[in-house]
C-alpha cells in the first residue's frame, strides 16, 4: 500500500518505512529538500562551464569538450538517479534527510575536482579525475543505502530496488579501480564508457524487467524543468561576464546594452522554448518512454551549460584574453543552442509520436538564423551584432508555437492520451 501524501506526514521527521509514494498523488510538487539538493549542482554546472570556456578560448577544443562531457554526464547522472528515487520513495524522515546531505557533500567534492580534470586533459597527461571519483562514489554509495532501505520496506517493488542497488554498487567498484589504476587516456575513456553503460542499464533493467518503482510523472516533469532553470543560470552568468568585459575595456556603451540584451534574451528564449510543451501527461500515460526522455535531458542540460560557456568565451574575446576570433566565439554559442533545440524537438517527436511539417519549417528557419550569425562573424561583423542575431534562434520556436504550434501540440497530446485510454479498455 502506498504511503500517505507528503503533507500528511509527521512534522517530527521520525523514521518512516519506505513503502513507496502514490504515483497518482495529487498536487505533487518538488519538496524544499529537493530544491536545497539542486542548489549544490549550481557549483557543478558553474565549474564545468567556466573550465570549458577557458579551454575553448585557448583553442583546446578536443580536450575541453572531452573533459566537459565527462564532468557534465557525471553531474547530471547523479542528479537523475537521486531525483527519480526521491519521486518514488521520499519519506522526508531524518534518515532520508541525512542521506541527502551526504549526497550534497559528494556533489561539492565532485564539483571541486572538475578543474583538475580539465587541467590534466589540457596538458596531455593521464586523466586526473580522482577527486571527482571520490565525490561521485560518496553520492552513489548513499544511493545504494537508500535503494536497499526501500527494498527492505517495499516488498512489492523489492526486486527493482535490489537491481538498482546492485548495479550502482558494481559500478562504484569499477570507478574506484579506474581511479586507482589511472591508465592512459585511451583505455581510461574506453573503460569509463563501459562503466557509464553499466550505470545507465540499471534503470532499464529495474523499471522494465523487474517491475519498476512508483515514481510520479508530473513530479518528474517539474523536477527536470527546475534543473533546466538552474543550468540556464549559466547563461545569465555568461551574459554578465560579457557585459563586464565591454564595460571594463570600453566603458558603458550601446554595445554593453546590446550584449546584455543578447545574453539575457538568448537565455530567456531557451527557457521559453523548453516549457512550450508539458510532457507530464505523456510520461504518465507511457511510462516506458521515460528512459529516452530522461537520458535525453542529459544532452539538454549539457547544451544549456555549454551555451553559458560560449557567452563566457565571447567575454574573453572582447577582453582580448582569448586566442580565437569572433567566428569561433560565435560558434561556441551557436553550436550548443543548435544541439539544445534539436534535442527539444527530438524529444517532442519521440514522446508524442508526432512528425510535424511545422517543426521542419521552424528548424529550417532556426538553422538559417544560426548560420547567418556564424557567417556574419566570419565576414567581419562585430561579436555584439552576431550575438544579437543568435538571440533570434530560440525566438523562432517561441513565435511559431505562440501563433499556431500549440494547436499541433494539443492535437498530438490528445491523440496519445486517447491511444493510451483505448489500450487500457481493450
Amino acid at each position: 500500500m502506498s504511503e500517505a501524501p507528503h503533507a500528511a506526514r509527521s512534522a517530527t521527521h521520525r523514521a518512516t518505512p519506505m513503502r513507496g509514494r502514490d504515483r497518482r498523488e495529487s498536487h505533487r510538487a518538488a519538496s524544499p529538500l529537493e530544491l536545497l539538493f539542486d542548489l549544490t549542482f549550481v557549483i557543478g554546472f558553474g565549474n564545468a562551464a567556466s573550465q570549458l570556456a577557458h579551454q575553448l578560448a585557448e583553442g583546446h577544443y578536443g580536450p575541453g569538450l572531452l573533459a566537459f562531457t565527462i564532468a557534465i554526464v557525471s553531474v547530471c547522472w547523479a542528479w537523475i538517479n537521486y531525483s527519480w528515487f526521491s519521486s518514488a520513495y521520499d519519506t522526508d524522515d531524518w534518515i532520508f534527510r541525512i542521506a541527502t546531505m551526504v549526497q550534497m557533500v559528494g556533489v561539492i567534492i565532485l564539483s571541486l575536482g572538475i578543474p583538475r580534470l580539465f587541467d590534466s586533459l589540457a596538458h596531455g597527461g593521464n586523466v586526473d579525475n580522482r577527486v571527482m571519483t571520490l565525490g561521485y562514489v560518496v553520492m552513489r554509495l548513499a544511493m545504494v543505502f537508500l535503494w536497499l532501505r526501500a527494498a527492505r520496506h517495499d516488498t512489492a517493488h523489492r526486486r527493482a530496488c535490489l537491481t538498482y542497488a546492485s548495479v550502482i554498487f558494481i559500478a562504484q567498484i569499477g570507478w574506484s579501480a579506474l581511479a586507482i589504476v589511472n591508465p592512459p587516456l585511451g583505455p581510461h575513456v574506453a573503460f569509463a564508457s563501459l562503466l557509464a553503460l553499466v550505470e545507465m542499464s540499471g534503470p532499464a533493467l529495474a523499471e522494465r524487467k523487474d517491475g519498476g518503482t512508483p515514481w510520479h510523472a508530473h513530479h518528474m516533469s517539474e523536477r527536470h524543468g527546475l534543473l533546466a532553470i538552474i543550468a540556464l543560470g549559466e547563461g545569465v552568468v555568461g551574459a554578465v561576464a560579457s557585459v563586464s568585459a565591454i564595460v571594463d575595456t570600453r566603458g558603458w556603451s550601446v554595445d554593453a546594452v546590446l550584449i546584455c540584451t543578447a545574453g539575457v534574451g538568448l537565455t530567456f528564449g531557451m527557457w521559453w522554448t523548453y516549457f512550450v510543451v508539458s510532457f507530464a501527461e505523456v510520461l504518465d500515460a507511457h511510462r516506458r518512454r521515460a528512459f529516452v526522455w530522461g537520458y535525453g535531458h542529459i544532452v539538454i542540460f549539457a547544451a544549456i551549460a555549454a551555451m553559458g560557456a560560449g557567452l563566457h568565451v565571447a567575454a574573453l574575446v572582447i577582453q582580448g584574453k582569448a586566442h580565437i576570433g569572433a567566428a569561433a566565439a560565435t560558434s561556441a554559442v551557436a553550436i550548443p543552442v543548435a544541439v539544445y533545440l534539436l534535442m527539444v524537438y527530438a524529444l517532442y517527436t519521440y514522446m508524442l509520436r508526432a512528425r510535424d511539417a511545422v517543426h521542419i519549417v521552424l528548424l529550417a528557419l532556426t538553422a538559417l538564423v544560426l548560420g547567418a550569425a556564424v557567417v556574419m562573424a566570419a565576414s567581419g561583423f562585430s561579436l555584439t551584432h552576431c550575438l544579437m542575431v543568435l538571440t533570434l534562434a530560440p525566438i523562432v520556436t517561441v513565435i511559431g508555437y505562440e501563433t499556431f504550434g500549440h494547436r499541433h501540440a494539443d492535437t498530438a497530446l490528445a491523440r496519445e492520451t486517447a491511444r493510451e485510454r483505448s489500450s487500457e479498455t481493450t
